[in-house]
């Protein structure tokens, strides 16, 4: 058995116009962006995180993150329900959906609201 859920949005810019984007977004939701790397903090949104991601290449778009407490499981669940690996990277694995739409499946990142959020799966 394994849980996962979708956990965050993330809007994805490059380098040229993630401070631009984070001023938005930030302005959008009303708070002071909390910054830690390439992802800003922008609120939440009906419990989802929501956050700005600087990329070094590609953009602008918005995917999500399914967090999982077991990373493979999800993925075999998802390849099986039709998704594709994209990359192995160390720690997440980005994949798309049957039409392309890229989201990456990472470990818990929501503490509280995962416990409480997340769908067990066999």
């Amino acid at each position: 058995m394994h849980r996962s859920r979708i956990g965050i949005v993330l809007i994805d810019h490059g380098a040229e116009h993630f401070d631009q984007s984070v001023a938005f977004w930030s302005g959008v939701q009303g708070i002071r962006p909390t910054q830690e790397g390439p992802y800003a903090s922008v609120g939440e949104v009906g419990g989802l995180n929501l956050e700005v991601q600087r990329l070094g290449q590609g953009g602008p778009r918005v995917h999500l993150d399914i967090e999982s407490d077991d990373i493979p499981a999800e993925v075999a669940r998802l390849t099986a329900l039709g998704a594709t690996v994209v990359e192995q990277r160390d720690g997440y694995v980005v994949m798309a959906d049957p039409g392309g739409v890229v989201f990456c499946v990472v470990g818990i990142q929501t503490g509280d609201r995962f416990v409480e959020d997340a769908l067990e799966w066999p």
